[in-house]
């Protein structure tokens, strides 16, 4: 990545960090997908219970494959016999990883989910909510965050599962009541109750979607 960009990640993300902490969440920055990866397995303890909801950019740092090994229990949802089951098994889970569709300078976490398995497992359940964001995903304040969530995330969100919904075929945001709509649940995380619950680990780099 451009050098001029790198030292501009670098400076916003501490503003982010302090944004976080000032909301009773933690922030880490990570210049590489790799140091990335090495944070969130530091905030993992060996034996640990793993799921996660979309997390494509911790596929993307190599963190789901790392959390597949014997050193931890991975319940896997999309492996299992009953997905549904396995989802509702998320709640209890020592850890759960997850992207964020958008955020904001001083802190604000915004999801939009269709079955709400993720936004409800962000809200409530899990001892440990473990965030891999690119900084890609921050965004100057809650209404650019929200366009942010609406207008790319669900569109290519909306593609890559082969929906028919407005946004898949016009690339933009159309506040549709489509039946393969996957707007129907947004979660804003303004402040964590439980000091120690979520991590955001921020990443020089751009992932996800």
């Amino acid at each position: 990545m451009n050098e001029n960009i790198t030292k501009r990640n670098a400076l916003l993300a501490q503003k982010v960090i302090k944004g976080l902490e000032s909301r009773n969440m933690s922030g880490y920055y990570a210049a590489t997908k790799e140091e990335a990866l090495k944070i969130a397995l530091e905030l993992i303890p060996k034996g640990s219970s793993v799921t996660m909801g979309g997390a494509t950019s911790a596929q993307e740092i190599g963190l789901v494959d790392a959390v597949k090994t014997a050193d931890y229990r991975f319940i896997d949802r999309y492996a299992a016999a009953d997905r549904g089951a396995a989802e509702r098994e998320s709640y209890s889970a020592d850890v759960y990883l997850a992207g964020i569709n958008a955020m904001t300078e001083d802190g604000i976490l915004v999801n939009i989910d269709g079955n709400a398995n993720r936004v409800s497992a962000i809200a409530y359940g899990p001892k440990k909510v473990i965030f891999i964001a690119g900084m890609n995903k921050v965004c100057a304040d809650y209404d650019s965050a929200m366009k942010r969530a609406r207008n790319v995330a669900a569109p290519i969100n909306a593609q890559r599962f082969g929906l028919s919904t407005p946004c898949a075929k016009t690339g933009a945001c159309m506040d549709c009541k489509s039946p393969d709509t996957i707007c129907c649940q947004f979660l804003l995380t303004r402040y964590s109750k439980h000091a120690g619950r979520i991590h955001v680990i921020l990443v020089n780099d751009n992932l996800g979607f």
